[in-house]
């Protein structure tokens, strides 16, 4: 017999992982551009899910390949750029938060693609939700004046495509391992990545000088096992076993780890951001409360 607790054990982990990911994005910034690190992260990801899953691929029905490809690119491709393109403009605290918005989007696109119901409660929480976030944004802008919140865009980008990928998997790969899921989508996006890096000047020696480099390239590649390669083998074993909605909860604790890191690597935030993180929350909760 199951233990159903199971699936809390995966959200915790997945929570510190991941809401410990994005102080890693920002450290590997310091010396490496935002195209490479995205690169990078895909690479190192890819070749681990690769040879550890490629006996896998072979268990994969043709047609589910397609779901695999657009799975690939919306849940890893895209996101690993668009994180890393944010954060070279908005603390790592304020994206992780944005983050957030993962399971309000999980439902607008459940309810909008995938024809799946809304109650009036889960629309209050995306109301919320969203006020929560505007509030963020521009409470952000007035206490940081030298960084461009326009970028936050690329955070919300994302998580509506992460919203899209739980939605995809939870539908159309529920039969598939979680191992055969993650290697399958590295199998399409590792050498676009490879092509990217190469003409982000990566291989030439100014990349090299930077005396961040190093330490860049060790952040990065703790990123890409834990972060996204370990991290994406339970995330889809996770919606399997439960509920798309449940899975993308993980944000609930993200940004409670991200604050912390955040916070001890000098970022401020004010009690105005503060206030709107814990609107962001009310609104994911009220999102997933069900009726009595």
């Amino acid at each position: 017999m199951k233990n159903p607790n199971i699936k809390w054990i995966y959200l915790l982990i997945l929570s510190v992982i991941w809401g410990s990911s994005f102080i890693l994005i920002k450290k590997s910034l310091l010396g490496l551009t935002a195209y490479q690190l995205g690169a990078l992260r895909t690479i190192i990801t890819g070749i681990i899910l690769l040879s550890v899953g490629y006996s896998k691929l072979k268990t994969i029905p043709k047609t589910k390949w397609k779901w695999l490809l657009i799975s690939g690119l919306l849940g890893s491709f895209f996101p690993a750029f668009f994180f890393a393109i944010a954060e070279t403009e908005i603390d790592s605290s304020v994206a992780s938060i944005l983050n957030s918005l993962v399971p309000l989007n999980t439902i607008l696109l459940g309810f909008a693609v995938f024809k799946i119901a809304s109650t009036k409660r889960q629309i209050l929480g995306v109301v919320i939700g969203f006020i929560g976030t505007a509030i963020l944004i521009l409470k952000g802008s007035e206490l940081n004046p030298n960084q461009n919140y326009l970028y936050a865009g690329f955070v919300i980008a994302s998580t509506l495509m992460y919203a899209a990928n739980v939605n995809i998997i939870k539908r159309y790969l529920q039969d598939v391992k979680p191992l055969a899921i993650a290697a399958g989508n590295y199998v399409f996006i590792v050498i676009p990545a490879f092509i990217i890096l190469i003409f982000t000047d990566f291989f030439s020696s100014t990349t090299f000088e930077n005396p961040h480099f190093t330490n860049a390239l060790l952040y990065v590649t703790i990123l890409s096992v834990f972060g996204t390669a370990i991290a994406k083998v339970l995330f889809n074993k996770l919606v399997q076993m439960s509920t798309p909605v449940f899975a993308s909860s993980v944000t609930y604790v993200m940004p409670i780890i991200a604050l912390i890191w955040g916070v001890l690597d000098g970022e401020s935030f004010s009690f105005i951001q503060g206030l709107a993180a814990l609107i962001i929350l009310v609104g994911v909760y009220l999102s997933h409360k069900r009726k009595a």
